[in-house]
């Protein structure tokens, strides 16, 4: 996933519950569904951040030898201004673009 493209908000924004609840027909299931994305996206953002910081890293274990990197410093800002994931994990599923399905609804219709 591409996160400089997304256009969610950098800044929290009031919903309305009944158009969060509309899919799933519980806003409980839809807060479930919205933190595991959020959860997976998080993920996937920590692994691309350390990705990109391993770059700088140093072997040695000496303490004085510490500095600041301006390269390092403008990935991390970078990242910092991204909307967090809960954000983006809403926003995904406000446009449907999340794809979630619930096990046990599944069976209690097969049993019909």
């Amino acid at each position: 996933m591409d996160f400089k493209k997304t256009n969610a908000p950098t800044t929290t924004v009031t919903r309305n519950l009944n158009d969060l609840s509309k899919d799933t027909g519980n806003i409980y299931e839809s807060v479930v569904v919205m933190s595991k994305r959020a959860n997976q996206i998080a993920a996937e953002m920590k692994e691309e951040l350390s990705k990109k910081l391993q770059e700088f890293g140093t072997n040695s274990d000496n303490l004085e030898e510490i500095f600041e990197n301006d390269e390092q410093i403008q990935i991390s800002r970078f990242y910092e201004r991204l909307p967090k994931p809960t954000l983006i994990a809403t926003q995904e599923f406000v446009d449907d673009k999340v794809y979630f399905r619930n096990p046990a609804k599944e069976t209690q219709e097969s049993q019909f």
